[in-house]
């Protein structure tokens, strides 16, 4: 397969998943406020994934258009990677996979504000103000919530520990980002990953959250390599499409 339509899905895959586990949200949130922000956040993220498929699926050279790729794929064939389909275990636990993904995708869409394709810049300009609404709404409830209760605290820094693992992904380079950097097509998430760090680290010392240390990194779902909450997600974001074939509102 071609690397940029790769890394398109890529780019697409990861706030389509993402946006679907915080549409799980919806109805369940701990007050009515956050209930609606953490669905409008999700319906940006589906909106990003959107435009993306959109692009990917006029370079595609096949029968495809964003639903077919959005919805008709399977499992080895989605590009996310493993931090955004972790599970919603409490507000806490999805308040820090949100922040840990929003200060990596805020460095990310900056960079690509300025890549060589017209098309994908275009879409990163476009999206990069809700990429800093997310960051920030993220940003904020770490502080409200490390920094507030016990149990609030206790909350964040357990989901901490469990997601730092899938933090590395994040920066580890896939085939068909290898293959786009010469010309820098892909970002080189190496030079990205000391920033992050630093928008950790502030949020961390403030909010008094421990940084897990030693941990072994898991890697693969840039590759198409999940794990096993994957498939369920792939279950219920399909139904209606694989139930109802080719259907038409």
């Amino acid at each position: 397969m071609d690397p940029f339509h790769q890394y398109l899905l890529h780019l697409a895959d990861c706030p389509l998943i993402l946006g679907q586990r915080l549409g799980e949200w919806c109805g369940h949130g701990p007050v009515l406020e956050q209930d609606i922000a953490l669905t409008n956040i999700s319906l940006d993220l589906i909106g990003q994934a959107r435009l993306l498929y959109q692009y990917a699926a006029t370079r595609s050279g096949q029968n495809a258009d964003e639903d077919s790729l959005a919805m008709l794929r399977y499992e080895h064939e989605y590009l996310n990677s493993l931090l955004v389909e972790q599970p919603n275990k409490n507000f806490g636990h999805t308040i820090v996979r949100q922040f840990f993904y929003d200060a990596f995708n805020l460095l990310q869409y900056e960079n690509l504000t300025v890549h060589p394709d017209e098309t994908l810049k275009n879409i990163a300009i476009k999206t990069l103000k809700e990429i800093k609404y997310h960051y920030r709404y993220s940003s904020e409830w770490m502080l409200r919530l490390g920094d507030g209760t016990e149990t609030s605290h206790q909350f964040i820094q357990e989901g901490v520990n469990e997601l730092w693992k899938y933090t590395g992904e994040l920066f580890a380079m896939s085939g068909y980002e290898n293959a786009l950097l010469e010309k820098n097509y892909a970002l080189d998430l190496k030079a990205i990953e000391p920033h992050w760090q630093e928008k950790i680290d502030n949020v961390f010392a403030e909010a008094g959250i421990k940084k897990p240390e030693k941990e072994v990194f898991l890697t693969g779902g840039k590759e198409g390599k999940h794990t096993e909450h994957m498939g369920y997600i792939l279950t219920e974001l399909q139904y209606m499409q694989r139930t109802y074939p080719s259907m038409k509102w």
